[in-house]
């Protein structure tokens, strides 16, 4: 027990270090390569932050522990709207400004409307596995035909500002890239393999660990990089961080751990997590969009967001263990 709660801290830790590198070669790469920043803020930074979840949810599907794999992909979207939008408009209200991503939001209602679907027989199979990643790839073909189309953005504009202040030559940003991507691997397989021990030990499923543990671990790129954009006056970083890793999490990371072992997905994921990941996703409706002018996340509903995440941990911790 000492010895599983010691990998899941020191695997969370080498877990955050290696994701920050590998987001900062990547996105510094792909700046030498000529992408336009647009296309950098929507793609590397907004899908590369979930690299932790893609990462971990793999090898926990690999090893035989979907539940795992499942909990930390909706978990982390649930974390990242309630808790990281939550706390994030509570330090800084956020201004919702951007055209690209008010066009996004309809396109994660969408997917979420579609995970309702194809997980409703009860399994992630083979065929669900690949309209997931068909949906993705779809999905990314209309984010870089977006990126070269329209390269003046208010998102375009933070992004250049970051790429400016994190400067480095390629050699660097590859050296980091590079070593990003094995630490990241290596720091999941010591994080999935302390939490599957930590479920073990506590009787619990590997499931509810992955919605708790995991999902939050794996979530506290987007919490810093957020918190961090929204303190800079960077609105449209700071939620499009958000929306993109929630597609990212929802499309890319469950078809993956499908294509590597199709699972059953336990009924409560369907009634209980899913729903509340819903209910979220269709609140940002509410909360991003104006209607006399930009939306705006205030620090009221920063705190109703926040206070959704309490009541929905709660609820899981108290349901686990009153048994």
């Amino acid at each position: 027990m000492v010895l599983a709660s010691f990998s899941i801290f020191f695997g969370l830790v080498l877990l955050l270090w290696s994701a920050d590198r590998f987001v900062e070669g990547a996105a510094a790469t792909a700046r030498h390569l000529g992408m336009p920043p647009l296309l950098i803020g929507m793609v590397v930074v907004g899908f590369g932050t979930s690299a932790p979840e893609m990462v971990v949810s793999a090898l926990a599907a690999w090893q035989g522990n979907p539940g795992l794999a499942l909990g930390n992909a909706y978990g982390s979207n649930i974390t990242n709207i309630a808790l990281i939008l939550g706390v994030t408009a509570i330090i800084s209200p956020i201004a919702v400004q951007s055209g690209v991503l008010r066009k996004e939001l309809p396109i994660l209602a969408g997917v979420t409307g579609l995970a309702f679907v194809l997980l409703w027989d009860g399994q992630v199979s083979d065929s669900d596995a690949w309209i997931f990643l068909g949906v993705f790839a779809l999905l990314m073909a209309w984010t870089i035909y977006e990126g070269l189309r329209q390269r003046s953005d208010s998102l375009a504009g933070e992004i250049t500002q970051e790429l400016d202040a994190q400067a480095m030559p390629l050699p660097r940003a590859l050296g980091w890239l590079g070593v990003g991507l094995v630490v990241l691997i290596i720091s999941s397989r010591i994080l999935v393999w302390g939490a599957v021990e930590i479920a073990v030990a506590l009787g619990v499923s590997d499931l509810i660990i992955g919605l708790t543990i995991v999902a939050i671990g794996t979530s506290l790129p987007e919490l810093a990089a957020s918190v961090i954009a929204a303190r800079k006056g960077e609105h449209d970083l700071a939620i499009g961080n958000i929306i993109g890793s929630n597609l990212f999490n929802t499309l890319a990371v469950v078809g993956i751990a499908g294509i590597i072992a199709p699972f059953a997905v336990p009924p409560e994921v369907l009634s209980r997590d899913m729903s509340v990941m819903g209910l979220l996703t269709l609140s940002l409706f509410v909360l991003g969009y104006g209607v006399r002018g930009p939306g705006r996340i205030n620090r009221l509903e920063g705190s109703l967001l926040l206070g959704c995440f309490v009541l929905y941990t709660s609820y899981l911790i108290w349901t686990t263990f009153a048994v």
